[in-house]
């Protein structure tokens, strides 16, 4: 048996630990602030606070740390200087699988991954196969090695960078855009984290972006493209009003249509291809994947109407939470009044700004980095009318909605697209959308 260090006593990390400790090996688990307190009933040792690294790796094997734990922080450049071996929960799990496991089907991308994973599970359930979307949604993947088929498996950037054995059977990339560079270092570093994902052997890419198009055309073992477009041999696409399979030699043949999508937009229709892809290399019929497209029920905060007021709508896609993500939405409606800001994680908004101001009828910003988006906005649209949000209490989105509305003519749509992280002024994006909602409903 092992010695184990697992960093963070959260869901994953206690997860983790409950999982080493049911193995036989010894674990302790650190946390700067807080436990489960499961961990302690079940005898675990526990630290809270912040001790010498040196003291918390003395005799141990192996570090589990939470996904968000850098690459710079000081326990884990300790534990490397002494070859001991880092890695995070995604790849304990794939570690610990027995000979019952599931196959995983592996999601990943700068945006979408929750909403292709979802998909991909709707599909796969009604293929009649047990299934469930985990991996950074749901259960930790620890607690999933029996009773499923097949596992649609959502994978985030860290949690790549943290794995070195991980092989799903078939992963997708859905885009690449800058995001989390402060946690990475640079794009660089961010977009090889992400080619983990195709470490099984059958790489699915989007040839619709240029840098996952090239990353697949060097990726190993089976390569399968999607695109908006009619789609080359060997990929799915769109022909007209049609999703499409040409992945098997042969006629195309039909998996859906554009309006069985949901949520709108072509980035979701582009989501819905990169699931059909994926369930196809479990040998998922085409009937069962529009079946599973058409039964979708898409996930809040993701481009979803909360209501119309005076003709005004109102759509929280609060979900996104970098300015590639904000541009498919904002690029979905023809006349908007946009809400932005919180934390911009080092990503640069002008491009965004510049590419959207002509749909722009005005603007409410909010957050600690709202004063970037202003500047933005300030040298592509100088004439738009921009509201800028100081507060932080619990009644600023309603000071902001109410700006949004007075801005807004009927016909135009009042988007929460904030292009930016939300721990600035809540809990997480969720929260911040179910803020919005409320503040509209009180209009």
């Amino acid at each position: 048996m092992s010695s184990f260090l697992v960093a963070g006593a959260r869901v994953a990390g206690a997860a983790s630990a409950l999982a080493l400790h049911r193995l036989g090996h010894e674990v302790t688990v650190v946390d700067r602030a807080s436990a489960d307190p499961r961990l302690a009933e079940a005898g675990i040792r526990v630290v809270i606070g912040e001790p010498d690294p040196r003291e918390l790796l003395s005799g141990v094997d192996e570090v589990v740390v939470s996904p968000g734990v850098p690459p710079d922080h000081p326990l884990v450049q300790a534990a490397l200087q002494r070859d001991i071996e880092v890695y995070s929960e995604p790849e304990l799990a794939w570690r610990l699988r027995g000979p019952d496991a599931p196959i995983w089907l592996g999601v990943t991308g700068t945006n979408g991954k929750t909403t292709t994973t979802t998909m991909l599970a709707a599909i796969l359930k009604a293929a009649g196969m047990r299934t469930a979307a985990l991996g950074n949604i749901g259960e930790p993947l620890v607690d999933a090695q029996a009773g499923y088929d097949v596992i649609a498996v959502e994978l985030s950037s860290q949690q790549l960078h943290w794995s070195s054995t991980l092989a799903p059977h078939a992963g997708v990339i859905l885009n690449l855009a800058d995001d989390h560079l402060d946690w990475h270092g640079g794009f660089d570093d961010y977009a090889m984290s992400k080619t983990a994902i195709w470490r099984g052997g059958i790489a699915v890419g989007n040839l619709d972006d240029p840098l996952v198009e090239s990353l697949l055309g060097k990726a190993e073992g089976r390569r399968i493209g999607f695109t908006l477009d009619v789609p080359p041999p060997g990929c799915v696409g769109v022909v007209e009003e049609l999703l499409v399979d040409r992945i098997e030699p042969g006629d195309a043949r039909e998996l859906g249509t554009i309006a069985d999508i949901k949520p709108v937009g072509a980035h979701n229709v582009a989501n819905a291809l990169a699931a059909a892809a994926l369930a196809r290399t479990v040998g998922v019929s085409h009937d069962a994947i529009r079946a599973g497209l058409q039964g979708y029920v898409p996930e809040p905060h993701r481009n979803a109407l909360v209501t119309a007021v005076r003709g005004v709508s109102y759509v929280d896609d609060s979900k996104a939470t970098n300015p590639h993500a904000a541009q498919a939405s904002l690029t979905s409606y023809e006349r908007i009044v946009w809400i932005a800001g919180g934390q911009l994680k080092g990503v640069d908004i002008d491009p965004l700004v510049q590419r959207v101001a002509p749909r722009l009828a005005g603007a409410v910003l909010l957050g600690v980095d709202r004063h970037e988006i202003k500047e933005a906005l300030a040298r592509h649209a100088p004439s738009l009318p921009v509201v800028d949000v100081a507060a932080t209490d619990d009644g600023a989105m309603g000071e902001v909605v109410r700006a949004a509305a007075a801005m807004a003519r009927p016909g135009d749509t009042v988007l929460l697209a904030p292009a930016a992280a939300s721990r600035d002024m809540y809990e997480s994006y969720a929260h911040r959308g179910k803020a919005f909602a409320q503040a509209v409903h009180r209009l």
